[in-house]
């Protein structure tokens, strides 16, 4: 039965909180305001970065990287979003959704290898400080921030064209995006083999480098405690805790929407989980990385010492 059910799908329809009509115009606002304020906020921390020259480390380095994935990492999402919430129709073409979904899973996984990548910067600058220079040259810098993107894109491609050759029964995505697990939803045929080989592909994703997170945090609170002062200790940690606290974030997100192997997490879940970590976390990074760092908050007041000395000597 389920084989005489199998139609040829050109498009999908995005159907994800249409259930709540009543909402539309108030999930339009709250999703505006937050990719503007994604948007702003991290092409801001861009050129801050750029313009003070006291942030151009290794640190800053991968920070501007993060900056640069979470403005794509929204704008592969919100934007469609935003037009299906004032559309009818709520479309998109089968192949748009498939290269949603590879930018989507790339720049959510190039994330993941990244976060790693910082935490190995702040392993080196704590544990071995007199070689941190040597250690994290520009070349040993920019291999740790394009290996991200290489490995990332070539599992997100892996994943959308198996997914693509799948056989639909459905159209209508019980989601706002294409989304891995609510395409896989749609499938007639059997899907247990692409199921296991995506919940490894992520498992990889997310273990790896939140293995190497682990290691190297083990590491750094050993050294932090060894440290004879307590200021000195504080000063220690104060660098490595606004990226504590994003991969919690991130992390924890990304584990209770796509590790779940007997598929026990609903799509209602999904979507709820999907909205924090696809929307919301690219909003605030910003604020976690900024807010609690001196650096750049100098560096913000350095330009607005600047703007005010220009405006008074027009």
């Amino acid at each position: 039965m389920a084989e005489n059910n199998i139609t040829e799908v050109t498009f999908f329809i995005l159907s994800g909180f249409s259930n709540h009509p009543e909402l539309k115009v108030s999930l339009f606002l709250i999703f505006l305001f937050i990719y503007l304020f994604t948007v702003l906020g991290n092409l801001g921390l861009i050129v801050l970065i750029r313009m003070d020259p006291q942030l151009h480390t290794p640190m800053y380095f991968f920070l501007s990287n993060l900056a640069f994935i979470d403005i794509f990492y929204s704008s592969t999402i919100t934007p469609k979003a935003l037009i299906n919430f004032q559309s009818n129709q709520k479309t998109i073409s089968f192949v748009g959704c498939f290269v949603q979904m590879c930018f989507f899973v790339g720049l959510a996984s190039s994330e993941c290898f990244l976060l790693g990548s910082m935490a190995y910067d702040r392993y080196v600058a704590i544990c071995n400080p007199l070689l941190y220079s040597v250690v994290m040259s520009q070349k040993v810098c920019h291999w740790l921030a394009v290996m991200p993107y290489v490995v990332a894109f070539t599992d997100s491609t892996i994943i959308a064209c198996v997914i693509s050759t799948l056989p639909y029964c459905d159209s209508s995505v019980n989601h706002f995006f294409c989304d891995t697990t609510a395409l896989m939803a749609l499938s007639c045929g059997d899907i247990s083999s692409t199921a296991l080989m995506i919940f490894f592909l992520a498992g990889f994703t997310i273990a790896f480098p939140l293995l190497i997170i682990t290691v190297t945090y083990i590491a750094i609170i050993s050294a932090i405690l060894r440290i004879q002062s307590a200021a000195g200790r504080k000063k220690a940690f104060s660098t490595c805790a606004s990226h504590l606290m994003g991969v919690t974030i991130f992390y924890g997100s990304l584990t209770f929407t796509y590790l779940q192997p007997d598929n026990s997490l609903s799509l209602t879940q999904a979507q709820v989980a999907s909205v924090f970590y696809t929307i919301v976390i690219p909003m605030l990074n910003p604020l976690i990385y900024s807010l609690r760092n001196k650096d750049v908050k100098n560096a913000v007041l350095k330009i607005i010492h600047r703007k005010t000395v220009f405006m008074k000597n027009l």
